[in-house]
């Protein structure tokens, strides 16, 4: 059981390195290019590419994460990732339509959509966490 839980945690870890990591360069890729190197091309594309390395590290140790749970934080996870899913879809679809037919005065940007995401996802964890703890 200890090496289990020491298991986790290191996965944990790892995960929250690597969520942190890619946090970072999609910070640098963002404002690198107005405030830091004034919009040299290389410098820009070497930031994305940084970034994107680190989102697929991110997804690795995700999967890693995933792979480690026992049977049941498996269901809670993936009950609520499928909810989450479903909503990202339909509410980012409306959102986007919204925006494209002008019935809202601003933008439709993507960083509501990952906002969204994010808190769907806490808020069915939540749920499905009570539901079965």
């Amino acid at each position: 059981m200890t090496f289990i839980m020491t298991t986790q945690k290191q996965q944990t870890i790892k995960l929250a390195v690597w969520t942190w990591s890619w946090v970072a360069t999609l910070a640098i890729a963002t404002f690198g290019p107005r405030f830091i190197w004034d919009d040299h091309q290389l410098l820009t594309v070497l930031a994305i590419l940084t970034n994107l390395a680190n989102g697929v590290m991110m997804i690795i140790a995700n999967r890693k994460y995933f792979n480690i749970m026992d049977e049941l934080q498996r269901k809670i996870h993936l009950e609520s990732l499928a909810i989450t899913l479903g909503l990202a879809v339909v509410v980012g679809l409306s959102f986007s339509l919204l925006d494209q037919t002008n019935l809202i005065t601003f933008d439709a940007e993507i960083g509501f959509l990952v906002g969204f995401i994010g808190i769907t996802y806490l808020i069915t964890l939540f749920i499905n966490r009570s539901r079965y703890l």
